[in-house]
């Protein structure tokens, strides 16, 4: 059928549900005259009147009234089909990932936009997973940080934890000189997770504690690096994440000296969505952003 049938079809239809050329143009965003003619050639290829044309209505001829029981049915089928190809078109897909707070607020978080540009169609949707914590079975992929690949799963390294010292510009100020044994004198942050963390950072450089120092325990990274920043003692963050921290002189890296922990961020997911073209694309583009990263870090 021509072009000019099926829009003349549809036209028909919706002045035969008005029963008014008028409401039909406005429907339609054209003049009523327009609906006129366009009836007027349905009815001379069909050989039949449709409507029965009166002083201020029109009202369905017999004829009228079953082509639009039989056209209308038809006319929405392919309106709908027409819908759901333009729909696949643009299908959005979801991709869940699991991430501990401190890694989605300061790496993954504020480089989201450049993958959300390179795949529009993927629709990131982010879990919390808590510190120790392995793959969630709830998402398509995580990123836990772990002292050894998870059994049973793919995973990818993505980089080592290190952690370094840190404080406010005004505390390192007052601090002068941030030798070790200044350090050890003042209010220490502590991470729960991490106990240890600020014995083995004296250890690694040279010095043994002779007394108890003061600290303050928090339960997450984020309150660790708070705390220091509001000037309440010194912290142990970790140095590939505080970046921002630190470019924006929110807190003061205090030493070079960094501790080595034996614990390893990894992009986790199922072995059989190793093939999975979302998957690899946010697996692909992440370890494209951490090396272009770390390159930049080299070259400053």
């Amino acid at each position: 059928m021509r072009d000019s049938s099926l829009k003349g079809l549809r036209t028909f239809c919706i002045a035969a549900r008005r029963l008014s050329f008028k409401a039909a143009a406005d429907e339609l965003c054209v003049t009523p005259s327009a609906v006129s003619h366009q009836i007027k050639a349905l009815e001379r290829q069909l050989a039949a009147e449709l409507f029965e044309r009166r002083t201020r209505a029109v009202v369905l001829t017999d004829v009228g009234a079953a082509l639009l029981a039989q056209v209308e049915p038809l006319l929405s089928e392919l309106e709908e089909v027409a819908r759901r190809f333009a729909r696949r078109g643009v299908e959005r897909r979801v991709l869940r990932i699991g991430l501990l707070p401190f890694f989605a607020s300061e790496l993954f978080v504020p480089r989201l936009a450049d993958f959300a540009r390179r795949h529009r169609a993927i629709d990131i949707r982010v879990d919390t997973i808590e510190a120790g914590a392995g793959h969630s079975p709830s998402c398509d992929a995580s990123i836990p940080l772990l002292p050894a690949p998870p059994v049973g799963l793919a995973a990818h390294p993505l980089f080592s934890l290190e952690l370094v010292p840190a404080c406010s510009p005004q505390l390192a100020r007052e601090l002068g000189r941030a030798e070790p044994r200044v350090l050890a004198r003042q209010t220490l942050i502590v991470h729960r997770a991490r106990p240890h963390a600020w014995s083995g950072w004296f250890a690694a450089c040279g010095l043994s504690l002779d007394h108890e120092p003061k600290v303050i325990r928090l339960d997450s990274m984020f309150a660790v690096a708070r705390a220091a920043e509001r000037g309440l003692g010194i912290a142990l963050v970790p140095a590939r994440l505080a970046g921002s921290w630190f470019a924006s002189k929110a807190l003061v890296r205090l030493s070079d000296t960094a501790l080595d922990t034996p614990d390893r961020y990894y992009f986790v997911h199922r072995h059989e969505d190793g093939e999975d073209r979302d998957v690899c694309a946010l697996r692909d583009w992440l370890l494209a952003e951490l090396a272009e990263n770390e390159k930049m870090s080299a070259v400053a």
